[in-house]
């Protein structure tokens, strides 16, 4: 049970109804609160925080710009059934079978969700210094930016920009302003760049103008930011890819075995 939140405590400078909000957020992300569950009456939760009518409400509709909780009527406030997605990055590494879509979209699918992928640009561009980094690229080389955004059921989940060194990519289907069916990864293996090693760096940030507006983010909580690199034979960079997600509403599972 969580201590009472009272507006006196100094040792969390945000609103009351903030503070709510972030402790129910967490339950529900931790399954406390399960999909589908109802969250406690208003009157029990004005008795846990000691807060007023009005400031349990703001709470509740921040959840609910969230996309975290729904209101129904005579039901009360319940956990949405879709509120947090796990991802698993190994999933999508391998290239696709043959005649099959883009991995990601055929494992989301599994869940019973409607997933896709929307290409919005595609251009020969100077990459951010850490992808340039992360492909040996000299000054002045450039890379083919392959720009896309992801939904589930109707909803954008994950802003996508792929980097390919322009030597690599030129003349390709990747310099190409269309999908590629069954993703990059299944073309690079057939342009003779097999996927051997994908590393993820991930790190959590503040959304930019760009994300919070491509992700239809409510509020400024912070986003999952993974640069994965991929390499081919003799440990060659040969796709450099941002992913950006909702951090409240998606999670990474990572498998290891031991040696």
């Amino acid at each position: 049970m969580s201590m009472p939140v009272t507006d006196t405590d100094t040792s969390d400078r945000r609103s009351l109804h903030e503070r709510i909000a972030a402790d129910l957020r967490d339950e529900i992300m931790s399954g406390d609160l399960a999909p589908g569950a109802r969250l406690p009456s208003t009157a029990q939760l004005k008795a846990r925080f000691d807060a007023s009518n009005a400031t349990i409400q703001k709470a509740l509709q921040i959840l609910k710009d969230e996309r975290l909780v729904v209101g129904r009527a005579g039901a009360g406030v319940t956990v949405r059934e879709h509120r947090q997605q796990t991802v698993r990055p190994a999933a999508f590494m391998a290239p696709a079978d043959a005649g099959q879509p883009y991995r990601w979209l055929s494992e989301a699918s599994k869940h019973g969700n409607l997933a896709h992928s929307t290409l919005l640009e595609v251009a020969e561009v100077r990459p951010p210094a850490d992808v340039c980094a992360a492909l040996g690229l000299s000054d002045g080389e450039t890379a083919v930016l392959r720009h896309q955004v992801l939904s589930i059921d109707g909803e954008p989940v994950e802003v996508v920009k792929s980097y390919y060194p322009f030597a690599l990519a030129r003349g390709t289907a990747i310099a190409d302003r269309r999908k590629i069916r069954g993703g990059t990864p299944a073309l690079l293996a057939e342009l003779g760049f097999p996927p051997r090693l994908s590393v993820d760096r991930v790190s959590a940030r503040v959304p930019t103008q760009e994300q919070y507006q491509a992700l239809n983010l409510p509020s400024d909580l912070p986003v999952l930011r993974t640069l994965r690199v991929v390499y081919t034979d003799d440990r060659r960079p040969v796709e450099a890819t941002v992913m950006v997600k909702a951090g409240h509403l998606y999670e990474l599972r990572y498998e290891f075995a031991p040696d």
